[in-house]
């Protein structure tokens, strides 16, 4: 028999399709799938949420954000509202040369402002909400290649599929806020010119099953817990900060999960070809991971793991 679309097959059904080394599950449609056998899956981080996602020939990517400009977002003073959205083409050609997917998280200036010249340069498509892609859309992103999701999709592209879920940015603070709030529904905005002009425009979070792998990938410490109630996956990408307890109240709504891979937890100010800089939230993150008994990763600026 089956379980949920979050669960496992089990029983004679699991038995068979162990034997065949594929593991079976059922998408966010309810429509049953097989994972499919395992293969090497590589994961390099090009800091911040930025991953590169192969297996073989196809690559995903995550909020692709490159060119770094200085935001003083990890200072004592904080971010600037007024600082430059800027893109450098020379410095994203250093390190992406392909990609069959980018997915969009959310709308912060350290998430998108390399996205429209990525899917140009690679022919993805450009997966996120509708705020998300009238911003991209006004920073000259190619149209046809942009694909607007809300959560509960279930895409299957040539080598892998890619699940979508309802999220929530992480907040803090007294009045447990986040900077930049904000949506830009319907017609297309002006062309964003500095940070404050990226919202954040509603969180998304995405599964990535590639070569057998089913991958969670959060862009930030907050998530809805009814969204990824007994989620059945093998890789977490978990961001640190957040409300107090937020990683553990993550690790406990979905199922025990094997690895859980540290991202976002760089101050981005700092150079991409130097090592990371924890700008202060790694320790927790690595307490809660280990205290759900999960193996807790970390990978430096332009390295790579191979699971």
């Amino acid at each position: 028999m089956t379980l949920s679309r979050r669960g496992v097959l089990t029983g004679t059904a699991a038995a068979a399709v162990g034997a065949a080394g594929v593991v079976g599950w059922r998408s966010t449609s309810g429509v049953e799938a097989a994972v499919g056998p395992r293969e090497p899956v590589t994961l390099t981080w090009w800091g911040n949420h930025a991953w590169e996602i192969r297996c073989g020939q196809r690559v995903v990517l995550t909020d692709p954000w490159l060119t770094r400009f200085k935001t003083g977002t990890y200072s004592a003073e904080g971010a600037d509202p007024g600082t430059r959205v800027v893109s450098q083409p020379e410095v994203v050609d250093r390190y992406v040369s392909t990609a069959d997917a980018v997915l969009v998280h959310h709308g912060h200036y350290d998430h998108i402002p390399d996205v429209p010249y990525v899917a140009r340069k690679t022919g993805a498509t450009v997966l996120g909400n509708e705020s998300h892609l009238n911003l991209l859309r006004a920073m000259r992103a190619p149209a046809d290649q942009l694909s607007q999701v809300s959560g509960g999709e279930y895409l299957p592209f040539d080598g892998f599929t890619i699940e979508v879920f309802r999220s929530v940015h992480s907040c803090g603070g007294k009045r447990h806020q986040f900077a930049f709030p904000g949506t830009r529904p319907g017609a297309v905005p002006p062309r964003p010119r500095t940070i404050a002009d990226l919202v954040e425009g509603g969180t998304l979070a995405y599964v990535i099953t590639i070569g057998g792998l089913r991958i969670l990938s959060l862009s930030t410490a907050g998530f809805d817990a009814n969204e990824l109630r007994d989620l059945q996956v093998d890789v977490v990408l978990a961001a640190p900060g957040g409300e107090p307890g937020v990683t553990d109240r993550l690790l406990q709504a979905i199922k025990p999960v094997k690895t859980v891979i540290a991202t976002h937890w760089d101050d981005f100010d700092q150079p991409l070809d130097k090592p990371a800089v924890d700008w202060g939230g790694l320790t927790k993150l690595r307490t809660s991971v280990e205290t759900a008994g999960s193996t807790f990763v970390t990978v430096d600026h332009l390295k790579s793991i191979t699971l």
